[in-house]
């Protein structure tokens, strides 16, 4: 029992060897630059950022959305009787006005049956004639006691029916001038021919399935779009007060916007996507929208001429919502909870939390903690007015 217990003592002693040391570097670890928060602003010296000031200014009240160009019109042409087609008065993608001819259909027969109408009414109406002047004579026959009067009734009747012929042969002759107009195939709008779907020389046949060609009106043009249903209220109340500015522009283009207005919204919010369908219609006198192609879309509902203004950048995401490193006089950070109204492309509207001439970190947030000394990249730090 005395060896065990000696050797108990022994082990404890040992294990209480190492702590001595350790406790005696306890000073020296409470000044190392992790405990100070050196490491990240602190002993290790200040932490380059790029800075910004909060600005107040004009800013739109818009609503940014993929839309689609279309096309103003859209009419398929088709010949409305049967023939040959014997000119193509036009080349595919060429720019046509309306009225201008763009197909001839073989004319001969429809001349010629326009000739047999006139001559069959030139013949009803010779015959129609004379039937009335022997409806006359009959009538004067009776009267003087020589004719009867179920001749006078059966003469004034084939004068009456071939003055119905009469009428029924210019029908016919009217008819056949309408045949031979079909004959030549002409715009109904101004706008850009597509591909030509028939050739010289190919029957076709009245209201066939297949156009001989479509033509797009593109000056003007529409641009369609959809917004959250969310959305509609703010909007319709803004189209109250005025017409709505609408700009488009293709992705990866360079120069102005396009710039139209709204001038439909749609009956009914499709309940699959909870949105609603706007158009906006655009002069578009330089082609720049084409009929099928994806757009860019802004619409501008108001202007807020006393907007607080940062750089989105200098937003950031947080367990407890937005924030932002404000720069102290000193030269320190502070890290400040904000409130981001609407953001539009790199700029954000700030509602609450940041003031009119305070510096904001841009870049370098990562490095930073509250309290973080900072060196501003590429610029005096005097100039940053806190």
């Amino acid at each position: 029992m005395r060896f065990s217990s000696t050797r108990i003592v022994l082990q404890l002693t040992l294990l209480t060897l190492p702590f001595g040391p350790l406790a005696c570097s306890g000073g020296a670890g409470a000044n190392t630059p992790a405990a100070t928060g050196g490491g990240r602003g602190g002993q290790a010296g200040p932490v380059p950022v790029t800075v910004a000031t909060v600005e107040r200014k004009s800013m739109p009240l818009e609503i940014r959305v993929i839309g689609t160009a279309e096309a103003y019109s859209t009419v398929s042409v088709h010949a409305q009787i049967t023939g040959q087609l014997t000119d193509v008065k036009f080349k595919e993608g060429d720019d046509v006005k309306e009225g201008q001819p763009l197909f001839a259909l073989d004319r001969r027969p429809l001349e010629t049956a326009l000739l047999q109408a006139q001559a069959n009414l030139d013949r009803d109406i010779a015959q129609a004639a004379n039937a009335e002047a022997q409806a006359k004579r009959y009538l004067d026959l009776a009267e003087r006691g020589i004719a009867t009067r179920e001749q006078v009734d059966t003469s004034r009747t084939g004068a009456t029916a071939l003055g119905a012929t009469v009428e029924a042969d210019r029908a016919a002759v009217e008819n056949a001038k309408v045949q031979l107009q079909y004959a030549t195939i002409a715009a109904p709008l101004s706008g850009r021919t597509g591909a030509l779907m028939v050739h010289e020389g190919n029957l076709v046949r009245a209201n066939d399935t297949v156009p001989l060609v479509v033509i797009n009106q593109v000056s003007p043009v529409y641009v369609s779009f959809a917004i959250p249903q969310s959305q509609l209220p703010e909007l319709k109340r803004y189209m109250a007060q005025g017409a709505l500015r609408v700009q488009a522009a293709p992705p990866n283009e360079t120069g102005p916007e396009a710039s139209g207005r709204i001038t439909f919204i749609d009956n009914a919010v499709d309940q699959t996507t909870g949105t609603i369908r706007v158009k906006g219609t655009f002069p578009n006198e330089d082609r720049r929208l084409w009929p099928g192609q994806f757009v860019n879309v802004t619409v501008t509902l108001a202007t807020d001429a006393a907007a607080i203004v940062v750089p989105t950048a200098a937003i950031q995401a947080g367990q407890q919502g937005s924030y932002a490193f404000v720069i102290k006089p000193d030269k320190t950070v502070e890290l400040r909870p904000v409130e981001v109204a609407r953001t539009s492309l790199a700029e954000s509207v700030v509602q609450r939390g940041l003031q009119p001439g305070e510096a904001v970190v841009t870049d370098g947030q990562l490095r930073l903690v509250p309290g973080s000394r900072i060196s501003i990249k590429g610029e005096d730090p005097q100039k940053v007015a806190p």
